[in-house]
């Protein structure tokens, strides 16, 4: 399984979300710029002393990071294995059929995935249905749910 944190701007939920990779065995993927030093105490704290097991590859851009992953060996193609989280649209991530060798894609803190990148996969959005009335959950909770939903 992969996370992708595409421009995360706030280091103690990379960190948790650090530790969450490393505790489900994934691959976490971060796209520059980063709003944050990965040196930052910030990250390493809330990543505990976990952190030397997070699997942590830093991409350039969106391209770079795409690349990198549809070159896995013996994975399947790319846009089969997608899923792009955001509030705003997309199926219930109970209808999502994740598996192993997925790739969990989340956009920034303040305001999720850039815009080109939902319009270009627009049929693998996924949602985490929320309340009325509440904009979205934090990210690293996003991840949390997202990771457990796959594992099932």
């Amino acid at each position: 399984m992969h996370v992708v944190l595409v421009h995360p701007e706030i280091p103690q939920n990379t960190g948790a979300i650090g530790r969450l990779t490393a505790a489900f065995g994934a691959r976490l993927h971060l796209v520059e710029p980063l709003g944050f030093s990965l040196d930052e105490r910030r990250v390493r704290r809330a990543g505990l002393d976990y952190w030397h097991l997070v699997d942590l590859t830093v991409h350039a851009d969106m391209d770079a990071c795409f690349g990198h992953l549809a070159a896995e060996e013996g994975a399947r193609p790319l846009e089969e294995r997608l899923h792009l989280f955001t509030a705003r649209a997309g199926a219930p991530i109970r209808e999502a059929a994740l598996s192993p060798g997925d790739v969990l894609v989340f956009g920034r803190e303040s305001d999720g995935l850039p815009p080109e990148l939902v319009e270009a996969h627009r049929e693998r959005l996924v949602r985490i249905p929320i309340r009325e009335g509440v904009r979205s959950i934090n990210l690293s909770n996003a991840v949390a749910i997202a990771l457990f939903a796959a594992e099932r």
